[in-house]
């Protein structure tokens, strides 16, 4: 079940847009399900330490396909030169998180 990501409140007529922060578990469960079609059989679970280039099948165009379905998923945009610096789930969760968390 996907939940409204905008709130709008309004108070003494203004009107002000509201961006729900994701809970980390949410983010975390997204990244998993996005990346568990490229689990190899040495890779029973998909953890925050699992090393993205390293640990999973995957090459750099599908890195930045998911990556483009998980800044459509967060409302959020990863410049190209953070996506190069991220290597594990747990930094790119902590880079969604704190970019979520700016807006």
């Amino acid at each position: 079940m996907r939940t409204a990501q905008n709130l709008i409140v309004e108070n003494d007529g203004a009107t002000a847009l509201l961006h729900r922060v994701p809970a980390r578990g949410e983010v975390m469960a997204e990244i998993v399900t996005q990346l568990a079609a490229f689990r190899t059989d040495d890779l029973q679970v998909i953890r925050g330490e699992t090393v993205i280039s390293k640990d999973l099948a995957i090459v750099s165009l599908a890195i930045m396909d998911m990556v483009m379905e998980l800044e459509d998923r967060f409302d959020v945009s990863i410049p190209m030169n953070v996506v190069a610096e991220i290597q594990t789930v747990d930094e790119l969760a902590d880079t969604i998180l704190k970019l979520a968390a700016r807006r």
